[in-house]
């Protein structure tokens, strides 16, 4: 599997709007960027695979219909971080891999095949994470409590196969998210005092970390929802994730591989080297934890360059950009759902 300058262009190449008050709108064949009535920004859009915009942004009917018929992605969330909404022009991809897709959802086979392969690479991504800090921080982290972690997620992997129902690989699932999680405070080595992580939390999220977490995790699943509709596929019709009017159950599913080594290393990175800080965070009302512009704009800019890193695929072989990632795990479940390959392969971070 060969990947090209155009899936380049789509995977690699987001705009997010986060001023509040800018104008985005189409001048020819460019997306303009307005900040109180002043240009600062002018963006050719076959350069672009996405457009993200939070809070109070507004996009002209113009700017919108461009992206539309481009094939840009839009979304729109809230200026924290919450998803509201997606744009999209005229479904693509051939019907047929989607009724296919949807009939394979319907198997109840399939479907706890599909979804055990999907847990099984979130699970062992799980234990990359934990045991490289084992391995990089041994001295300064409890190393017994992340090797116990570590074993338990290995026995429930062990297991996963064996699941004879959809339903027991949801339960191993969330097993393994109990005792990652669990020590999930461990991977935090620098400024224990400001970010503290008891448990996983959302809607809203109640402190720092959650606060992070939820925001990549939104970040993430704009650039996997963005990779299936490329592809063909439906972003609603999942596996190991049920079915959930507004839910992009499918984007879930691939989600689940990358937010281990992606998302969650991301933010434990930005943590660990000071490029974020406590007085970044503020408790709004009703109790939700957000972060204040700047501390956004750093998550963004960091997501954007990990994006960047090149990476070993296990199973293409080939050395391929982070952004990429999505982009090739669409594909191959496109192949699986068609019938070229025996099995999902989800992606093992090595």
């Amino acid at each position: 599997m060969r990947v090209g300058e155009t899936d380049m262009r789509k995977l690699l190449n987001t705009l997010y709007v986060s001023s509040q008050g800018a104008y985005v709108h189409r001048e020819d064949e460019t997306i303009v960027v307005e900040k109180e009535k002043k240009k600062v920004l002018q963006l050719p859009i076959h350069t672009l695979g996405g457009l993200v915009c939070f809070g109070n942004v507004l996009c002209s009917p113009a700017v919108l219909g461009l992206c539309a018929e481009r094939d840009v992605a839009v979304s729109f969330l809230t200026e924290h971080g919450r998803f509201l909404a997606a744009l999209r022009g005229p479904v693509g991809g051939n019907v047929l891999l989607r009724r296919k897709q949807y009939r394979m959802a319907d198997d109840e086979e399939k479907t706890r095949a599909t979804a055990a392969n999907v847990v099984s690479g979130k699970l062992a991504n799980c234990r990359i994470v934990v045991n490289r800090t084992i391995r990089d921080h041994g001295g300064k982290v409890d190393a017994a409590a992340l090797r116990g972690a570590s074993d338990s997620i290995g026995r429930i992997l062990d297991r996963v196969p064996e699941a004879r129902t959809a339903e027991e690989v949801r339960g191993c699932e969330g097993q393994a998210a109990a005792e990652y999680f669990r020590v999930f405070n461990h991977l935090i080595l620098e400024q224990k005092e400001d970010f503290v992580f008891t448990g996983r939390n959302r809607r809203p999220p109640l402190d720092e970390v959650n606060a992070l977490l939820s925001f990549v995790y939104t970040l993430l699943a704009h650039d996997v929802r963005s990779a299936l509709e490329t592809v063909g596929l439906d972003p609603a019709v999942g596996f190991l994730h049920r079915d959930r009017p507004g839910r992009p159950g499918l984007a879930l599913d691939i989600m689940e591989e990358f937010r281990p080594v992606l998302a969650d290393r991301l933010a434990l990175s930005l943590i660990n080297r000071r490029q974020v800080a406590g007085h970044g965070f503020k408790k709004a009302a009703g109790g939700a934890v957000i972060m204040d512009d700047a501390t956004r704009k750093t998550v963004l800019a960091e997501y954007q360059n990990r994006k960047q890193d090149e990476v070993r695929h296990p199973y293409i072989e080939e050395t391929v950009a982070v952004g990429l990632l999505f982009f090739i795990q669409a594909n191959l479940m496109a192949r699986y759902i068609r019938g070229d390959i025996d099995g999902y392969p989800p992606f093992f971070w090595r």
